[in-house]
């Protein structure tokens, strides 16, 4: 599933809303052709909104070469959009508070969000603004776009895969998928480098980013 278009207000908190999105890509024919979306699909097209309660944006790095940390951001905002007649024509904006990183050890989130890391002080969102999207295959699909960490914009990929969409008990209609890429966090500025005394690095420099999302269709406005 191509993405969604919705505010959607951060978690914990009340916070500034972020610029809004662009238009979004039309994409080259041959992108938009490459494969065939579902017929089904064009049903959903519009606004959908994250549901926080089901969702989950996290990562996962190796640590002291021998262990892997996991955690998550619990304070974002969302514009989301899908066009499923044209996946080209889908968009997201994702706007991230980096003070709200959360690994279940508070020395360790204290760590995260200060200078060595994400310098949350100075540096109190990050953004991802899609660019491109393509169908690759039945349900997967690829999500190009900016991603900005500490006023440094770098282009990533995200590899999605549309898990479904049903009617809840409610009338309320969701759909989910899974997202995931890996980046280099040294190219966004986050440099620290601790060596451990084998000769590794304490902290891996590939991080792997994860879109655990359940929408809920936004109706139609009137």
């Amino acid at each position: 599933m191509n993405l969604f278009n919705r505010g959607t207000p951060f978690r914990r908190a009340d916070r500034t809303e972020p610029a809004a999105v662009t238009q979004p890509p039309t994409g080259s024919s041959a992108t938009a052709t490459a494969v065939l979306p579902d017929p089904g699909l064009a049903a959903l097209t519009g606004e959908w909104a994250i549901d926080p309660a089901h969702s989950r944006i996290g990562f996962s790095v190796r640590h002291a070469m021998v262990t892997t940390v996991r955690g998550a951001f619990l304070e974002y905002q969302s514009r989301l959009y899908f066009d499923g007649r044209d996946p080209s024509r889908s968009k997201a904006e994702i706007v991230i508070s980096t003070g709200s990183v959360d690994t279940g050890v508070e020395q360790r989130d204290g760590h995260l969000v200060g200078r060595d890391f994400l310098d949350a002080a100075t540096y109190p969102r990050m953004r991802f603004v899609s660019t491109a999207v393509e169908s690759v295959g039945p349900d997967v699909y690829r999500m190009s776009g900016d991603l900005t960490i500490k006023a440094t914009t770098r282009p990533v990929v995200l590899e999605l895969t549309y898990i479904g969409h049903v009617t809840d008990p409610f009338g309320y209609q969701r759909a989910g998928f899974d997202g995931t890429t890996t980046i280099n966090r040294s190219e966004w500025g986050l440099t620290y480098s601790t060596r451990l005394a084998e000769g590794g690095a304490m902290v891996s420099e590939k991080v792997r980013l994860q879109f655990d999302i359940a929408a809920i269709r936004t109706p139609p406005a009137g």
